[in-house]
């Protein structure tokens, strides 16, 4: 089966990093946790949309490919929460009056509207319902891209005792690989659902998945990550929040 990042490399990355011995398979952890990174309506927009349209009212929105991941986040979240898996869910926080954006606002114009939202019907950084955390899920505030940086997100890995994250959400180039290099960083084993990210920049969304594969993570599908929950054994963790 061909790869989305497939259309976008030339043959000498891929003989160069196939010579380097870059891309092994490291497989599954035996304790997962499912990471949501960002899955909120200033990404996705508040309904499926073309892109071009959704981000005249959303500026971060990545359009109706966001929709699509979603639907395969949900599928995921279910089977986790059915054996008993840790889900988390990391999402942005901010002051009303955006000052603290910081460095947010280095590269891009638009963003004092984070701090307006006037003409939408949701908060930006409300995570969207159809994916909605549920009693037992744990959620992890944040303002920078990676959803460890300023979070406890660490340190609930720690009490749950996992040993790795199937991670989804968005943006794949931005707060996703961000998540995942520190993961790895703290010898944290990563999965990266491939169907279950997304990006506003097609070209982004696939070289980064590309380069998450050869170096930091095994990027997946859905399907696969699902076989291997529904192979691991109940009552693995005993010590999640109540329902």
């Amino acid at each position: 089966m061909g790869r989305v990042w497939d259309a976008f490399l030339t043959e000498r990355d891929q003989a160069v990093l196939a010579a380097a011995g870059y891309g092994n398979r490291a497989g599954f952890g035996k304790r997962p946790a499912l990471l949501v990174i960002d899955v909120s309506y200033g990404f996705t927009g508040d309904r499926p949309e073309p892109i071009m349209e959704s981000i005249r009212r959303w500026s971060n929105s990545c359009g109706e490919e966001s929709w699509a991941a979603i639907a395969r986040i949900d599928i995921l979240a279910r089977s986790f929460r059915a054996k008993g898996l840790p889900v988390i869910y990391s999402t942005g926080e901010t002051r009303k009056d955006n000052w603290d954006a910081g460095s947010w606002s280095w590269k891009n114009n638009r963003t004092a509207e984070a701090a307006r939202r006037v003409s939408n019907s949701r908060d930006a950084n409300e995570i969207v319902d159809e994916i909605a955390p549920q009693a037992q899920d744990i959620v992890v505030r944040k303002q920078k891209p990676s959803a460890f940086f300023g979070s406890n997100l660490a340190s609930y890995i720690n009490l749950l005792g996992c040993d790795s994250l199937v991670m989804t959400g968005c943006t794949t180039s931005g707060c996703v690989r961000a998540t995942v290099i520190d993961a790895f960083s703290l010898n944290i084993r990563s999965i990266v659902v491939e169907d279950g990210c997304f990006d506003r920049s097609e070209a982004s969304h696939a070289v980064t998945l590309f380069d998450l594969h050869c170096k930091y993570a095994d990027v997946i599908m859905a399907e696969e990550v699902l076989e291997y929950v529904e192979g691991l054994p109940e009552g693995l963790f005993d010590n999640l929040p109540r329902r």
